[in-house]
């Protein structure tokens, strides 16, 4: 008995040691050890990967659309034209400590000689301005001009070979236009944005001031692109990217943006080369905006128009022998003074608010005369004004 179960174990013994070395041996079954795998058998292995996968290829690189193609030569050319502008302004901390702090925007070649065009914010204060072109070189910038009024400010560098712009005319600009911005955005340098004009519309600007025919754009444009150009499908300049509507939230892109019309920028730029500054026309008055509820409860013989409430003493309107009010009343808690003439037309054009002068005052310069529509009483009348520079106008408003 003894014997047979001797021969038993042997037997089982013997059969599962033949069966696990067969199995290693011949790579079948599981392994219970781990066994470096030779060089021919990792060539057989991927051999046989490569075999059964299926990948197709083009033959050669897909051609590029017509708008592709117009998008790469828009940056091509604009590109080195293009810069960012650093400004370094000081602060002081709660012990009265000077803090260096910079600032970043973009601006764009004008000429050869090294004037570059940019916002008034973007260098508002600053203590230092540096330049830095698409080449990466960089340059000490000296601030030639600043312009509040339209949030402008020319720089100058010297530097060889560069290029400047070509400027466009922003007069016909449609709604429905392709537009391009290309600046640096978050300080990420030459980057380009295309969108389209949203609209055309006056909108105060992030100094307060207005600009008269803002382009509005859907291009994406974020804190750094400030300055920078605007461009249409050839490459043109036909706008100064300024500022963004963030509707309250974050200081960053929400789909509607602005920029200042060139044609804007060059009547300044042209003031600049003739009399060495800005000469912002102006009508020297103070008025109050009149709509059909405030014309029937004063009377007035007009539903629309711009009240004068103020002249400002030796301004235009002063000298041309406009009237200003003489009784003073409330508009709620607001004073005005009523009995003064009513402007309703500049030119031929009609006036309903202070903004419809500023917009027309922009397309004059100080020194020009206009007929200025008013009605006194009942009578209406035409007063020739020769327009006054607003820098020398004390607290003017138009």
């Amino acid at each position: 008995m003894k014997a047979r179960l001797l021969v038993l174990t042997v037997a089982i013994l013997g059969g599962f040691y033949f069966v696990t070395t067969h199995n290693v041996s011949s790579g079948g079954g599981h392994d219970w050890f781990t066994h470096p795998v030779s060089d021919a058998s990792a060539q057989h292995v991927l051999g046989t990967l490569s075999s059964g996968m299926e990948m197709t290829e083009a033959e050669a690189a897909p051609g590029l659309s017509a708008e592709e193609q117009n998008n790469i030569a828009v940056y091509k050319k604009t590109l080195p034209s293009v810069v960012n502008i650093t400004s370094t302004i000081v602060k002081f901390d709660f012990f009265y400590g000077a803090v260096p702090e910079e600032g970043q925007g973009s601006g764009f070649i004008l000429n050869k000689q090294g004037d570059i065009l940019t916002n008034f914010h973007v260098v508002s204060d600053a203590r230092t301005v540096e330049v830095t072109l698409y080449n990466k070189h960089q340059y000490k910038a000296k601030v030639l001009l600043t312009d509040k009024a339209h949030d402008l400010a020319l720089l100058h560098i010297d530097a060889p070979d560069l290029q400047p712009v070509t400027l466009a005319d922003s007069r016909s600009l449609q709604v429905g236009q392709m537009v391009y911005a290309i600046g640096n955005p978050f300080g990420l340098s030459g980057t380009m944005t295309r969108g389209m004009i949203s609209s055309i519309r006056s909108v105060r600007g992030p100094m307060g001031n207005l600009i008269s025919d803002a382009i509005q754009t859907d291009a994406a444009i974020n804190p750094g692109n400030s300055g920078g150009p605007l461009l249409n499908s050839q490459g043109n300049v036909i706008g100064v990217t300024t500022m963004i509507a963030t509707g309250g939230g974050a200081d960053q892109n929400a789909g509607i943006g602005f920029a200042i019309p060139i044609n804007t920028a060059k009547a300044a730029l042209n003031d600049f080369a003739r009399y060495g500054k800005v000469l912002r026309p102006t009508l020297g008055i103070q008025g109050l905006p009149i709509g059909p509820d405030l014309a029937s409860q004063m009377g007035l013989p007009a539903d629309y128009g711009v009240l004068v409430e103020r002249t400002i003493p030796g301004g235009p309107a002063d000298r041309a022998g406009i009237h200003s009010g003489t009784q003073k009343a409330y508009l709620g808690n607001t004073p005005i003074f009523l009995g003064g003439d009513m402007i309703v037309a500049i030119n031929g054009d009609q006036v309903t608010n202070e903004q419809d002068i500023q917009e027309i005052m922009d397309g004059h310069q100080a020194g020009e005369t206009v007929t200025v529509t008013i009605y006194r009483g009942r009578e209406r009348k035409d007063i020739k004004v020769v327009l006054g520079n607003a820098s020398n106008a004390g607290d003017v408003q138009v």
